[in-house]
């Protein structure tokens, strides 16, 4: 028996795994249904029992993965192989069983063309008079000749269709070599001639064709050969008055940046086939396509993605011209686009298999990606921060401790520059609009839940550089805030309870920030703070948000009091620390309302 893992493509475009177990292919109890099964290898549960279709929705990639969509239950799942034997061995007996299905379904047609007729014309008077549609649907053989003249006949065979006669239309197409030629020369003539009759009807025959479905299909009409041709038929829609211009779109607008030169041809190939599709799907036919059909396109992209990422993450020489080009002394401008690229790469890379985009974190981990990531939240670009903030949370959700390990090892040998750590802490402080990043990241590295040891030691030596390094600095940052400009911190205390307090140093939302980072601390790592609330007067600093006149935040100053008092008071803050001074602040917002 075969040992897989079982993948089911998540909403967000991530592979989840379903666990590993034993695939086989058997028939179902009491029925002569083959049905592809995986039972788990340690309890025996049935983690897949899919029934093999004749329909052309497998994949076979790389040597050791097969995926496909369930049209029963809407799903897109994959056999991961440990053995590259045992996933031919599986494909080719899926591949027979598939042959045998489409046998059987064209011999029944042939036997019972009658029945076929009737399920297939609603009107039956009136198609007979078409000869030769009446024999494509009862037998479903061959289609009428593509002229212009029998277009609207091969449109009307595939509108009255059902479910098994359209995989039987759809696999004349495909086997057809010249019918989508003969597609484009008729397109080409009626556009010559300016026959918008034809050229709507074009384009009605062609929408109904990819609403088919078929991978097949697709495979033809998304190539390079015939693809900007088919985006051509689609702009000549008959409920649109005026002709679209999407080819001129795409020629003039849709260009390829390269920020480092991909020499294989098929990697650029790709990249283009997959901005079309995106195009087609979420503007052309953006009102058309169904559900199903829209799937098979997202499936396409997520393919050819992985393909692109694949091919450059094996590239010795890519990665490493691109870091070279982001570290060399070149203009704003000329980084921007590896900049932009780089982003890009690591959000496509989202398509390959779990195990594969943890590697390729490693591997740009380990090349020095982190170091091109605090140079770019150094920049004082907004966007360059923004994508560096972006890597950084894609890093994050793939594997933390590899971002933990850098700052952990990296703090104190950062020299003059700040560290990453340091940029991080800054970032929830600065007004540029994405501080509610920066505290994300800040959260996700001391997240305390987790049982993982290495992970808790990293967690800590964190949590210690912080406390060590940057917690006065936020802890400064909140007091001068609520003292005026003009007023020593010295003479904070000689300050009237009810003293309006005008000037700031720092806007409210940045002390929210502050407040609710301070407050995330407490909860997950509650000894450390209550080493640095015991040798500072750091409590009394934050409850001076009180004299604040922003409502919320006062309340924010109250929520930490909860906070440090509901993580346990006797141990984090004992309670000869809660001075008269303390409850005084608290009490202050109140007292002035009253």
């Amino acid at each position: 028996m075969m040992r897989v893992k079982v993948y089911r493509l998540e909403d967000n475009g991530k592979w989840d795994d379903q666990g590993t177990g034993h695939v086989t292919i058997d028939y179902i109890e009491g029925s002569r249904e083959l049905v592809l099964a995986v039972v788990d290898e340690e309890d025996n549960d049935t983690l897949l029992l899919h029934k093999i279709t004749p329909d052309d929705i497998y994949r076979k990639q790389e040597e050791t993965i097969i995926s496909w969509r369930d049209p029963e239950k809407t799903l897109e799942l994959a056999l991961s192989f440990q053995e590259a034997e045992g996933c031919s061995y599986i494909w080719e007996n899926m591949s027979n069983i598939r042959e045998d299905l489409q046998s059987k379904i064209l011999r029944s047609h042939a036997a019972g063309p009658k029945s076929a007729l009737k399920s297939l014309v609603p009107s039956r008077g009136s198609l007979l008079h078409d000869k030769s549609l009446s024999s494509v649907n009862a037998e479903l053989k061959e289609l009428p000749p593509l002229e212009l003249s029998s277009l609207s006949a091969i449109l009307k065979t595939i509108l009255q269709c059902g479910m098994e006669e359209k995989m039987c239309v759809a696999d004349l197409i495909s086997k057809d070599r010249d019918f989508f030629p003969k597609i484009v020369n008729l397109f080409k003539t009626c556009k010559d001639t300016g026959d918008m009759d034809g050229l709507h009807m074009i384009f009605r025959l062609v929408k109904a064709i990819i609403l088919l479905n078929s991978s097949a299909i697709f495979d033809k009409i998304l190539s390079d050969d015939f693809i900007l041709d088919i985006i051509g038929v689609l702009e000549y829609d008959p409920e649109v008055h005026i002709v679209q211009r999407h080819r001129a779109f795409l020629k003039d607008h849709a260009v390829l940046k390269k920020a480092i030169p991909i020499k294989n041809d098929s990697v650029v190939s790709k990249i283009h086939q997959t901005y079309r599709i995106h195009y087609i799907k979420d503007v052309i036919l953006r009102k058309v396509l169904d559900d199903a059909t829209l799937k098979s396109l997202n499936t396409i992209i997520h393919v050819n993605n992985a393909f692109v990422v694949s091919f450059l993450k094996d590239d010795p020489y890519f990665i490493q011209d691109l870091f070279e080009k982001m570290r060399s002394n070149i203009s704003a401008g000329s980084k921007s686009e590896p900049v932009f690229f780089l982003r890009e790469f690591c959000t496509v890379s989202k398509s390959l298999q779990p195990a594969q985009q943890i590697q390729l974190s490693r591997d740009l981990a380990d090349r020095g990606l982190f170091d091109i990531v605090s140079d770019m939240l150094r920049s004082q670009d907004k966007v360059f921060v923004s994508a560096g903030t972006d890597i950084l949370l894609h890093f994050l959700n793939q594997d933390p401790n590899l971002l933990r390990s850098y700052i952990a090892n990296h703090e104190e040998s950062s020299g003059e520059d700040i560290s990453l750590l340091g940029l991080l802490v800054k970032g929830i402080v600065t007004d540029f609009g994405g501080e509610m990043q920066f505290l994300e990241i800040l959260r996700i590295l001391l997240d305390g839940y987790s049982t993982d040891t290495v992970t808790q030691c990293l967690q800590r030596t964190i949590m210690g550089l912080i406390d060590k390094k940057y917690f006065d600095k936020l802890i400064d940052i909140i007091e001068s805030s609520c003292l005026p400009k003009s007023i020593d911190r010295s003479t904070f205390g000689s300050v009237g309870v009810g003293t309006r307090v005008e000037e700031y140093s720092a806007k409210p939302e940045i002390l929210l920030h502050i407040c609710e980072f301070l407050c995330f601390c407490v909860v997950h790592h509650p000894y450390r703070m209550k080493v640095n609330f015991l040798k500072s007067n750091s409590m009394e600093k934050i409850l001076s948000l009180t004299h604040r006149r922003e409502r919320f935040l006062v309340v924010a100053a109250v929520r930490f009091m909860r906070t440090v008092i509901g993580t346990n008071v006797s141990v984090l803050c004992p309670i000869n620390k809660l001075s008269a001074a303390w409850l005084r602040a608290l009490l202050l917002p109140w007292e002035t309302t009253i």
